[in-house]
């Protein structure tokens, strides 16, 4: 089970919005280059990037700071937000990140998802954020009336090397993942599938441990480490 430690990145601070709501945001005092720091410093081998800026506008804004994160910190890197061009895929690719995250472009676009599956074998994730089994895209504003499992099933067979399913009624939240729901989308996917949303403590990630389940390659966990709900120390423990 690989633990993928998160880092929001708005105005280039560290931040964590509650089910995705700007108006709803907490700011850090760490930088998000200090922060993949710590991350590292306590043996986390994984790193998961959102660049919200980036959601917003639709370009690259923090690519810098991706970079230098990439060139200071020995970390696998999975990065999204706003990515809707070959052209982006390839500048976070060049900058050395491990897999990079398509979303809204992907889902509203599947011949743009299944194109930058052929061209960057292996490194494309695809992230699907739903409430009550509908995906929502485009910051999470837009709710597309589609059902996940349907979409999924629609984009299995295009090469995707990772799926990562968001609870957007979890995301922030600490009322711990929906791993139900999880559960089934990995039944699902030819891809192994990172959980994501709602992790609140150590037992969230003890319990993901526990399903051993074979297509659950890894788990998000963001707001409670930030909160000091989970400890660093203790996390690393689990990697």
């Amino acid at each position: 089970m690989k633990i993928f430690p998160a880092i929001d990145i708005k105005d280039k601070k560290c931040v964590r919005l509650v089910m995705g709501d700007f108006d709803n945001k907490t700011e850090y005092n760490i930088s998000p280059i200090d922060q993949a720091g710590r991350y590292k410093d306590h043996g986390f081998k994984n790193l998961h990037i959102v660049d919200l800026d980036g959601a917003l506008t639709g370009k690259t804004v923090n690519l810098d700071i991706i970079k230098e994160i990439v060139g200071k910190h020995d970390l696998k890197i999975e990065v999204g937000g706003g990515l809707r061009t070959l052209e982006s895929i390839r500048n976070y690719i060049d900058a050395g990140v491990e897999k990079v995250i398509l979303g809204s472009a992907a889902i509203k676009n599947k011949e743009f998802l299944k194109e930058a599956c052929i061209k960057f074998n292996n490194k494309i994730a695809l992230g699907l954020d739903a409430k009550d089994g509908i995906l929502s895209v485009s910051g999470w504003k837009e709710n597309l009336n589609i059902k996940t499992v349907d979409f999924l099933n629609e984009v299995n067979e295009f090469g995707i090397s990772r799926l990562i399913f968001t609870d957007i009624n979890r995301d922030g939240t600490k009322v711990s993942p929906n791993f139900e729901e999880t559960i089934k989308i990995a039944s699902i996917s030819k891809c192994p599938v990172i959980i994501s949303g709602g992790v609140s403590s150590l037992q969230d990630i003890k319990k993901a441990k526990e399903l051993s389940n074979k297509n659950i390659e890894g788990i998000i966990v963001g707001k409670a480490i930030y909160d000091g709900d989970i400890k660093l120390d203790e996390l690393a423990k689990e990697i």
